[in-house]
């Protein structure tokens, strides 16, 4: 579905992508976790073509994407960045019809098709009864809903979120989470997620990616990943492995400074 090839990308002196080979199936549902700095962000650019890797290539549906027109690349994959402009002056039923825009004809007015999308977009992030709402007036987590929304009216086999809880209460976070998850199990759409809570990413997603200085430390599934010696190495912490209902989870435990017991 979706794979990189040897992508390198130097952002700087301080930092670069270090030739990233990774796969993601079709169907997946994939965590990119990490330290801040350590290229999260950075690799899912790359992937959504907004940034172009210095060496190496990135594949969609076997084609790539670096050849591809942009609005081909929309009609595939979709990308929520980490910060919207939730000032725009714009309702929820607007919002969502930008997701139209890579498949609209010649003329560029939306179709019977697109109107039907649209509807479907709300429907499905249950946001039906907010269409005519001003995207201002909602909470955080309707407004991410929105943003959501926009992405999937795309009707993309692949969607990117970078940090899609960020700002978020708890209950909200879960509300975003809940919806990815049923994205992922009524469409087959493939996820693909930079996410801060790891134990989030642990309980929703099929596969961790771990990252630290531009390079992939380890990638598998989350009670594979999820480890002492993980902690310790990328984020210099021990901690509590555990398990409830079937998934892994972990307790944060600061390393005792040195001199310290």
């Amino acid at each position: 579905m979706l794979l990189t090839d040897k992508v390198s990308f130097k952002h700087s002196d301080s930092f670069q992508l270090n030739e990233i080979d990774l796969h993601i199936k079709e169907g997946e549902i994939v965590s990119v976790i990490g330290p801040n700095g350590s290229g999260k962000s950075t690799y899912l650019r790359v992937l959504s073509r907004l940034i172009k890797p210095q060496k190496g290539e990135v594949v969609i549906d076997g084609q790539l994407v670096q050849t591809m027109k942009s609005i081909d690349v929309a009609k595939k994959l979709a990308m929520l960045p980490q910060i919207q402009d939730h000032q725009l002056d714009l309702t929820v039923g607007e919002l969502v019809e930008f997701g139209r825009y890579p498949h609209r004809g010649a003329h560029g007015r939306l179709s019977r098709e697109d109107e039907e999308i649209v509807q479907w977009a709300l429907h499905v992030t249950k946001l039906g009864t907010y269409k005519d709402r001003l995207l201002q007036s909602l909470s955080g987590g309707e407004r991410q809903r929105a943003w959501i929304a926009m992405a999937v009216a795309q009707r993309p086999k692949v969607l990117l979120l970078d940090e899609p809880t960020t700002f978020l209460d708890i209950a909200h976070q879960l509300e975003v989470m809940e919806l990815v998850k049923e994205l992922n199990a009524k469409f087959n759409m493939t996820i693909v997620m930079v996410l801060h809570d790891i134990n989030q990413a642990a309980r929703y997603s099929d596969r961790l990616i771990v990252f630290k200085n531009g390079e992939i430390q380890y990638d598998g599934l989350p009670q594979c990943v999820l480890c002492r010696e993980m902690f310790q190495s990328i984020f210099e912490i021990d901690a509590d492995i555990y398990e409830e209902k079937g998934k892994t989870f972990f307790t944060p435990i600061r390393l005792p400074k040195e001199g310290i017991i």
